[in-house]
């Protein structure tokens, strides 16, 4: 094999560069060139002219110089955040939910619009509307300002943004949510289904920050789950993975159904619970066991490192954790860590950021940056 570099890998090279000077810099207040070629591992030429380069796009600008110490003092960068914004959308069951954030991933500004599970396709999508107008409105954004969206829903999901199969939503199955939001924002609009990106929002900023492998559990109205292996997200072949509900002898179509034939809401039946009532504690355990049978298969499958919980009911994690951990001690080889979401039910829409933000990044890496026509 050549050990010369063709043209395009050269160019592959740059921005892989570049995208790997940006992340040492996002989050920080500024680095100098030294402390930037530590971080990236370049060398301080190569992190001088991929610093120069970000420059000019807009993507870096200098933030002053060090202070103090022999000589010219030291120039500084940082990342220009605030240089462009992203929309994060959850559509659920009760609720639609839009944010706008900077490309540091910091939530700006939201806007939430209830909904109910009987709303039908028209009211929804409406709803939505009415989310992202009052969210970029209160933020003082026009359309044009977002350079990318993320749109999070319950159902599966395929990868054009359309809604191939919903049972949890009436008239969901075969709404195009791509199309539909494009209308409001142009830029490049990224539709996932609302648990894998829960998932992919508890490896972000969650629970599961540091682990490599895990399985994430959406507690709610409705059940359902996402996978990260290998610190991915798992997709699958036709973006189906975690789809373990299909299987009704698990149990996760009925799951939620114990807690409404106790007579109240799910939030009263956990409350009752924990206040000792014994009605209320059958129907929790119920629950939770009807929750550990999928959960203790994707566990045997995968063995990963953590079980995260999150949704709705994340909020009930002192009558839901011990439980769920018992169940699968009954069924698994190995145990893995159980932790609540640290994110509850914000979980889908900062996923949905994070995944509109890997999409503006990825514009580093084919050369679509979008900053040059935004100074």
């Amino acid at each position: 094999m050549s050990g010369e570099l063709s043209g395009g890998d050269l160019s592959r090279l740059r921005q892989l560069n570049a995208l790997a000077v940006i992340r040492a810099l996002q989050g920080r207040p500024s680095l100098t060139l030294t402390e930037v070629a530590k971080h990236t591992g370049l060398s301080r030429a190569s992190t001088e002219d991929v610093v120069r380069e970000l420059l000019q796009k807009g993507w870096v600008a200098e933030a002053g110089a060090t202070a103090g110490g022999v000589g010219r003092p030291a120039r500084r960068y940082r990342f220009r955040a605030d240089a462009g914004r992203v929309l994060g959308v959850d559509i659920g069951g009760h609720k639609a939910l839009a944010v706008v954030a900077d490309l540091d991933g910091n939530v700006g500004n939201s806007a939430r619009v209830p909904v109910t599970p009987e709303m039908g396709r028209v009211e929804r999508l409406a709803a939505v509307d009415q989310a992202v107008a009052d969210c970029l409105e209160g933020a003082g954004l026009a359309p044009g300002d977002v350079w990318a969206a993320g749109v999070g829903t319950t159902g599966l999901v395929d990868g054009a943004g359309r809604v191939m199969l919903s049972e949890a939503l009436p008239e969901w199955t075969g709404v195009d949510l791509a199309a539909h939001v494009k209308r409001l924002v142009p830029g490049p609009v990224l539709v996932e289904n609302d648990g894998k990106l829960a998932a992919l929002a508890e490896c972000w900023r969650g629970a599961a920050r540091y682990a490599k492998d895990m399985v994430f559990l959406l507690a709610g109205l409705r059940t359902g789950a996402g996978l990260v292996i290998d610190g991915k997200l798992h997709r699958g072949f036709g973006n189906a993975s975690g789809e373990i509900g299909a299987l009704p002898v698990l149990g996760w179509i009925r799951a939620q159904e114990h807690l409404s034939a106790a007579n109240g809401e799910a939030g009263d039946v956990f409350a009752a619970a924990r206040a000792g009532d014994k009605a209320a504690a059958t129907a929790v355990r119920r629950y939770v066991r009807d929750l550990a049978l999928g959960a203790s298969a994707l566990v045997l499958a995968l063995d990963p490192q953590m079980v995260v919980v999150g949704g709705g009911f994340s909020r009930s994690a002192d009558v839901i954790i011990e439980p769920l951990r018992r169940e699968l001690d009954r069924w698994c080889i190995r145990t893995p860590e159980v932790r609540m979401s640290a994110l509850g039910d914000e979980g889908v829409v900062l996923g949905a950021v994070r995944l509109a933000l890997d999409d503006v990044e990825d514009r580093v890496l084919d050369g679509r940056t979008p900053l040059v026509s935004h100074l």
